[in-house]
């Protein structure tokens, strides 16, 4: 799994690519999700990237956030600076102790075959007692997938900007992996157009899958549809209590 140029060499244009106020409806229906169960106070965030839906959800949970990109969490330190931030892969990330539940966003969608997917979960796992609950977010589930396309962007008080294309497509029907292929331009503020390519290969596997691979990391698994306004199909999120 390779790490595409936006979370490294761009990564400081992630607030006008995806501003954190486009997180605020969906941040509280993950966070009453994780409540559904009980008392919830810690949380850990696998994949937590920039930090946006932890802006949000820092007001009700303890929360620790993780990532594989240094620079992506440098951006959710500025943002979130009284949150605990730790550089790690979700698929080999240990950090001897427990959280009331573990919180994994589109980050998941990183992984790109059964394996990948696996380790996560037994990541998730690994920082759960029995009864903790687990909540993976994916965009894309095979199955419901389409090929699609979405422009988007928005510009700052400096001048800078950000437009972009993004079109999503799967080369290969048979196998476990999407493409989406991003057409961003970056304007500075002295008014400086750079042009940047950037292909993301994420993972896509039907709905048997996921309650297969959580329930062989020792979950009892289920399925929420998420509740949305947006201008989007609703995601299937995928649920798990980890068994006693």
């Amino acid at each position: 799994m390779t790490s595409p140029r936006f979370y490294s060499e761009f990564a400081g244009w992630w607030p006008l690519v995806s501003p954190v106020a486009d997180y605020q409806e969906e941040a509280a229906w993950f966070a009453a999700l994780l409540a559904s169960r009980g008392p919830v106070k810690t949380v850990l965030e696998l994949g937590a990237g920039g930090g946006h839906n932890a802006h949000y959800l820092k007001a009700r949970y303890d929360l620790t956030l993780t990532d594989l990109s240094p620079a992506m969490l440098d951006l959710s330190r500025s943002l979130n600076p009284r949150c605990a931030h730790v550089v790690g892969d979700m698929r080999t990330l240990r950090l001897d102790r427990t959280f009331d539940a573990v919180f994994v966003h589109d980050a998941i969608d990183y992984m790109t075959t059964e394996a990948d997917l696996a380790a996560a979960f037994r990541t998730a796992a690994a920082h759960l007692a029995p009864g903790g609950l687990a909540v993976f977010a994916p965009d894309d589930v095979k199955g419901t997938f389409a090929e699609s396309t979405h422009h988007d962007g928005s510009s700052d008080d400096t001048g800078r900007g950000v437009r972009f294309l993004e079109w999503t497509w799967d080369p290969d029907p048979t196998d476990t992996a999407v493409r989406t292929e991003y057409v961003f331009v970056f304007r500075t503020a002295e008014g400086d157009v750079q042009t940047v390519h950037d292909a993301h290969v994420t993972g896509l596997f039907d709905e048997q899958t996921w309650h297969r691979l959580l329930g062989e990391a020792g979950f009892a698994p289920h399925t929420e549809i998420e509740a949305t306004d947006d201008d989007r199909a609703p995601r299937r999120v995928f649920v798990g209590v980890k068994r006693g």
